[in-house]
């Protein structure tokens, strides 16, 4: 099946990036923040199997230290993401009424801005910082999840075992949090997957424009705009990162149509 397919291809490239991430924390082949000026721009060899940059630095090192700064961007801004979101999309679909109108009048106009270009706004605020840019891509995608968590609960709320649990005297919290909101975690399961690459496409986004993690600590992105200058003497400064970028990206999508997939029988391709 398809879905299998998706599984295993997706799973290895997402867990050879988790795997990268975490090795870096303990080794890399050289500091990759040491400069060696006597050894810039030199090509791949047996000893910098992806060459060095402008400053000497080991790029192989600078791979592996950025997908640790990626994943751990990405993973903090998505719990960030969905644990608000399905708060407020789960209040508002059960309770209804004037707090659904409010919360979601709120919820429109945050949706009317693209998700990067509002990340982007608050980057311009607060700072380039890795806080700071987790913060901004959060409530970027807030509302993403805030609508898709409150179109499930608006369908849950009205099934027979929600009606059961009020007439038998719990209180409507109790059953959102006991009843309603464990339902709805199958679609919030898909959407997080998938967020998980729109976050890493946007981190790198912007840090490519210098609004993420500051320098000299290395991102995907920051190190593709430092390689504009050498990209016709030194394309191995750009590949690189951007290979990694596409391979990451091509795993959470895979991974993310298997899930849904699974989730989702109906959407299934055989």
């Amino acid at each position: 099946m398809r879905w299998r397919a998706n599984t295993v291809i997706g799973g290895a490239l997402i867990a050879l990036v988790l795997a990268t991430a975490v090795t870096a924390v303990f080794w890399t082949p050289f500091d990759p923040l040491r400069i060696n000026l006597r050894a810039r721009l030199q090509p791949p060899s047996s000893l910098y199997w992806l060459g060095t940059d402008e400053f000497g630095r080991d790029v192989l090192s600078r791979i592996m230290a950025a997908a640790g700064a990626s994943v751990v961007v990405a993973i903090l801004t998505v719990a960030l993401a969905v644990s608000v979101g399905v708060g407020v999309g789960g209040v508002a679909g059960y309770l209804r009424g004037w707090v659904d109108r409010i919360i979601m009048a709120v919820n429109d106009a945050l949706l009317a801005f693209p998700g990067i270009l509002l990340a982007l706004a608050m980057m311009i605020v607060v700072g380039a910082s890795k806080s700071g840019l987790v913060l901004a891509l959060g409530i970027a995608y807030i509302p993403s999840v805030a609508r898709i968590v409150r179109g499930t609960v608006l369908s849950i709320r009205e099934r027979e075992f929600i009606e059961a649990s009020r007439v038998i005297g719990n209180s409507e919290l109790y059953s959102l949090v006991r009843h309603v909101l464990p339902n709805a975690v199958a679609p919030v399961a898909v959407l997080a997957t998938s967020m998980f690459g729109w976050v890493l496409l946007a981190e790198s986004a912007l840090s490519f424009l210098g609004l993420g993690v500051p320098p000299p600590a290395p991102t995907w992105g920051n190190m593709l705009a430092e390689s504009r200058p050498y990209m016709e003497t030194a394309a191995w400064l750009g590949v690189a990162p951007g290979l990694c970028i596409a391979l990451t990206l091509l795993g959470i999508n895979l991974l993310g149509d298997s899930l849904r997939d699974r989730l989702d029988p109906r959407m299934a391709h055989g």
